[in-house]
């Protein structure tokens, strides 16, 4: 049971040097300045070429987890809950990475294979982790109509000090450039500050879901947050005039 890559080759390199060299680049940039004890982070899943530069603030910070929880927006899918897959491995250009199952028994989380056939949200994120760490395993989820509260407690029950949660999201789409920025202002400001209320009611992101959730878990266990970078895909790779927002955020205790 191996689930092939469905966007290698358009969201990101599909040949093995060329991802890892871009990767390597990439992280060889980023500059995070970070201090504490890293328990969950937020990345944007666009193309590398629009949003690796600002995910790999992130990523230059992991070091030495046993277990990833993935958690992106479904894309392709509708449905309701959350879905993880039932796959023994995911493949990349860069190898194969062991896939775990939740020890949980919930009907808000189940097994979907469907869900993430095509999706990219989850996929593009396995090539950086293949770059910071070595000997891992993912539990890859993609939310569909769920109440984040809801599977916030589901997840912090799978968390432990070996485990990082990642969450999967871009920030506001198509605006012209100062438009977005400013949406993407308040979006963050209320990230970093864990403002659920404000979040809720003004947060413009695709992976709104998976941001809740984290907000739901860092208030539950008192985890702070930080902006990393933000930028936007006129900044990196687009047209000013439709641009898509990228940040990521650290959550450390």
């Amino acid at each position: 049971m191996i689930r092939e890559p469905a966007v290698s080759g358009t969201f990101y390199p599909s040949d093995k040097h060329e991802l890892s060299q871009m990767i390597d680049k990439f992280l060889l940039d980023a500059k995070p300045v970070f201090n504490g004890k890293l328990k969950a982070i937020i990345v944007p899943h666009a193309g590398y070429i629009y949003s690796g530069p600002i995910a790999a603030y992130a990523y230059k910070l992991i070091k030495d987890y046993k277990k990833i929880i993935l958690i992106g927006p479904s894309h392709q899918v509708y449905f309701y809950g959350a879905a993880y897959d039932e796959s023994e491995f995911w493949q990349t250009p860069l190898g194969k990475v062991k896939i775990y199952r939740p020890n949980i028994d919930s009907e808000i989380l189940a097994p979907m294979e469907a869900a993430h056939l095509q999706e990219h949200s989850v996929e593009v994120q396995i090539p950086f982790l293949q770059k910071v760490l070595k000997d891992f395993e993912i539990l890859p989820i993609v939310t569909g109509e769920v109440t984040p509260k809801e599977l916030s407690e589901i997840i912090v029950q799978l968390l432990d000090e070996n485990t990082l949660l990642i969450i999967s999201s871009d920030l506001s789409h198509y605006l012209p450039y100062k438009e977005a920025v400013a949406a993407d202002s308040v979006t963050c400001s209320a990230i970093a500050n864990n403002n659920l209320p404000e979040f809720a009611s003004k947060g413009d992101a695709c992976g709104k879901t998976g941001i809740e959730v984290v907000m739901h878990i860092a208030k539950k266990l008192g985890w702070k947050c930080s902006l990393l970078k933000y930028a936007n895909s006129g900044d990196t790779a687009g047209d000013k005039r439709r641009v898509v927002g990228y940040a990521s955020f650290a959550y450390f205790k």
